[in-house]
Formats: C-alpha cells, structure tokens, sequence
C-alpha cells in the first residue's frame, strides 16, 4: 500500500481482513491524509488540518463495520447539523429530525418533505449504490428517483422547488460542496446526499480532532497484523519489495510519476488528461471566546454556510470554477470547540473555514473570508488570538494528492463522477497495480470507500 489517508487505510484493512500481509508505506509522520490535525495557531489549540465535520464517516458502509470505538474513535453530535444566517439576523437549520426543519421552513416546508422525505426513508437501501462504483444498482427503482433529481443543475432545481430565497440558499449552499458551478448537470446529487445525511447520519465531528479516526483505522490495522511505515515516501514502484498488488492512495499525476513505464503508453496518456478541480482556501483561529453570531442559534451547529443569498452562491461557485475569485465568497464554517472541550483551553475556542478559489490561485483571501465572518458575526474580529492560513500552494506541498489546492482528488462532473480516473476504475494497464484514491468513485470525502472497492477487487484478481 502506497498512502495511509482513510481511503489507504481502508484498503489495507479490508485486505488484511482476508489474511493477507500488508505493509502500507506513508511520506508523512502521521497517518492520516486528510484527516489529520494539528496544533496550527497556538499550542493547546487542535485544529484540523483538512476534512473537520464527517456525515460520511459515521455513515460510511465500511466505516461502520468496524470496531473502531474499541480505539477511541467517537463521533460527537450536535443539536443541529447545518446553520445558514442571513443579513437580517435570522439563520436556518437542518436538524436530524426531517419535521423540525421543515417546520422553520413556512410555505417551502412541504416542498422540502417532498424532496428529502422519499430518500431519507430510501437511504438504507441506495446508499450503497450511490457510493459504489458504477454498475447494475441493487435498487433500481429507488435510485432512478434519485437518479432523476441528481442530474439536474442545483440553480434551477432550486429555483423548481423551493419558493424562498432563504431556502434556495440553504439548498445551494449543501450542494456547494461539489465545488462546481451550481448551474452545472449532476451539482444537486451533492445537495441531495449531504441534506439526507443530514437527516439520517448527521454531521457530527470527531473529539480531540479528525486524526483520531486515522488514528482507530491504523490501530485495528496493526492488530489485523499489518506494518505501517512511515516518513518514507515512495518514489518508484522500484523502491518497493516484490507483493502480488500494489494499491495506490495517489492521485493520476503522482501514478504517473511512481509507475512510470510500468504503465502503457495509451494508458498514461488517459491518466495525464485527468482534470483537477477548484481549489480550497483554508483559515484556522484561536478565539479567546465563541464566534458572536447575529443569529445566536448557530451555535447549535458545528457547521455554518456563510452566503448572504441564493445569487451570491451561485456567483461565487461560478467564479471558482471559472479562474475567477469573488469579494464574497462562500465560506464553509466549522466550529468544533462548541462541541468538543478538548480542542481549546478552557473559555477558549478553535474556528475551521474555507472558501473555493480556482486551482492553483495565487490569490489571499484572507480578508474576504474574515469580512465575511465579521458580516454575519459582528465583533468576531476582536475575538482572535492567533490564525493560520493555508492557500492552495501550502496545501500541495503539505498533502502531494492535493494538487493545486483540490482536496477531492479530481474534479467531480458528470464526465468525471462515475469513470473515474478512468473506464478502468481502481485497475490500471499493469497488472497488480491499483489506483484507491478519491480520485476513482465514489470520489471525495472521508468515507474509506475508494479504498474499500478497490481492495474488493485485487482480492479477486491478484490475492485469491
């Protein structure tokens, strides 16, 4: 194994679950990929480093199969899952209970029952069809009702079902983690997904901080007998011992680097037209108190959407897509602290956001970030102690899979979603070797099942 993020991990996990000896090589000092955290600001102060809130995590279909409380992993749920404030004072909320949140909602109420109520009480049985690999779906009727709905563009899905402007936001704003232009085929799939976990896993976060579920992951590894190296990054496959399958928790860019000719020429041509996408822009505090929202119900949630309206949303999604940068971006909030005690020194807080900017960008976005903070949370400036800022650059050289700032592995559009990198999927021109990155599907998020899928095949190709 090449990589120890969650997608690496799980891989090697569900190969050592068949009796197979596993030795799993990490360039970093930790595992964890993008699930590690760290004290950024100040010390006493854990933030995370990348992904902070996980519905995926707690839901994920292997995830879930595994003892990983036995190793102190624990998810910590608050009240709400999503707050999204307004310029007038008032926010929205997604709550686990469907009728608590439909009930904020006034005359868009029923409409949003009508869209979350049939995939909520389907979940169970599309889930593992909606984060698989492409093929025949175990619940064909179920997921054509998904199917019909996620393939349309979240700007005029939105605008379809929901009268409110407010509403139109909150939806926007869930299907804004695709990183794509909302006006784009397939972006409400994202806002689908996240709404109904919302619903039915929720969004919790992990205490003392995301390394703690690479932490679980690599310890029922090691006691599944596996080997766990680390500080040795892999630059050929040349470096590596003889195995019967090589998997790769990298990206196409670093596959062609470390396989080289290995590779047919045909297939690393496929592997170098793959395409990133949108980057992340990301700011970590120390705060010598909560943030101050107008809306003083946000801190029921340990994720707020910050974006004033349904039009700024949709200009600042398609500006990143675009090359473009925006005054106002949409920013993605997380405050754990609120939650979880052992983030920050007593009275203390920690504070995790970020906003899309086009790959590669140059560009700070400190202040816009912070003057959209101060927009919704008047005074948060004062409550600062100390911040730490990662632009797309700092991110690559920290994680190479993230290249240009992209943190799902590859851009996630129709063309992309479903054959990705490749028709091939996690299999690649050379036999044993295996791609198990986010970059195959299901695609972003800390959810183990890259690796999982990938892993299910070698088992039957190369280790029966």
């Amino acid at each position: 194994m090449i990589g120890a993020g969650p997608n690496g991990l799980a891989a090697a996990i569900e190969i050592a679950r068949a009796g197979r000896r596993v030795c799993l090589y990490e360039g970093h000092s930790t595992v964890g990929g993008g699930t590690r955290s760290a004290e950024l600001t100040l010390p006493g102060f854990i933030h995370d480093v990348c992904s902070a809130v996980h519905p995926l995590a707690a839901s994920s279909p292997f995830f879930t199969q595994l003892p990983l409380e036995k190793y102190g992993l624990e998810f910590v749920y608050p009240p709400s899952s999503l707050a999204h404030p307004f310029d007038d004072g008032t926010a929205l909320f997604v709550e686990r209970s469907l009728d608590a949140t439909t009930a904020r909602l006034g005359k868009d109420g029923a409409s949003y029952r009508s869209v979350f109520s049939p995939l909520v009480n389907a979940w169970d049985e599309i889930a593992g069809d909606i984060l698989g690999p492409v093929g025949i779906p175990r619940h064909p009727f179920a997921m054509a009702r998904f199917g019909l709905k996620g393939i349309r563009p979240a700007k005029g899905f939105a605008e379809a079902k929901f009268q409110e402007d407010k509403t139109r936001t909150l939806f926007a704003g869930m299907a804004a983690h695709s990183f794509l232009a909302l006006d784009w085929a397939g972006t409400t799939a994202f806002g689908l997904v996240l709404g109904v976990l919302a619903h039915t896993a929720g969004w919790p976060i992990i205490r003392g901080g995301s390394q703690n579920l690479a932490n679980a992951l690599a310890a029922h590894f090691t006691e599944l007998g596996g080997e766990i190296v680390v500080n040795h990054r892999v630059e050929s496959l040349t470096d590596l011992p003889a195995a019967r399958a090589v998997l790769c928790d990298v990206t196409p860019r670093q596959l062609v680097i470390v396989a080289g000719d290995a590779l047919s020429a045909s297939f690393r041509r496929r592997l170098e037209r793959y395409r990133y996408g949108p980057a992340a822009f990301k700011m970590d505090w120390a705060l010598n108190a909560p943030v101050p929202w107008k809306a003083a119900e946000c801190r029921t949630a340990a994720t707020v959407h910050l974006g004033g309206t349904f039009a700024e949303i949709l200009s600042s999604e398609w500006n990143a897509t675009h090359g473009q940068h925006s005054e106002k971006p949409f920013v993605l909030i997380a405050q754990p602290s609120l939650f979880d005690s052992t983030r920050a020194p007593a009275g203390q807080h920690t504070l995790w956001a970020y906003c899309h900017v086009p790959n590669g960008s140059t560009v700070d976005m400190s202040d816009a970030i912070e003057n959209q903070i101060e927009r919704f949370a008047p005074g948060f400036r004062d409550c600062i102690l100390a911040r730490s800022v990662m632009n797309p650059a700092d991110y690559e050289r920290y994680n190479p899979n993230l290249i240009g700032g992209d943190i799902n592995g590859g851009i996630q559009d129709l063309a992309q979603m479903f054959l990705r990198p490749t028709a091939r999927l996690y299999s690649t021109s050379k036999e044993g070797l295996y791609l198990c990155s986010s970059s195959t599907p299901p695609g972003g998020g800390v959810h183990g099942l890259c690796g999982f899928h990938a892993a299910r095949l070698a088992l039957r190709k190369n280790l029966r």
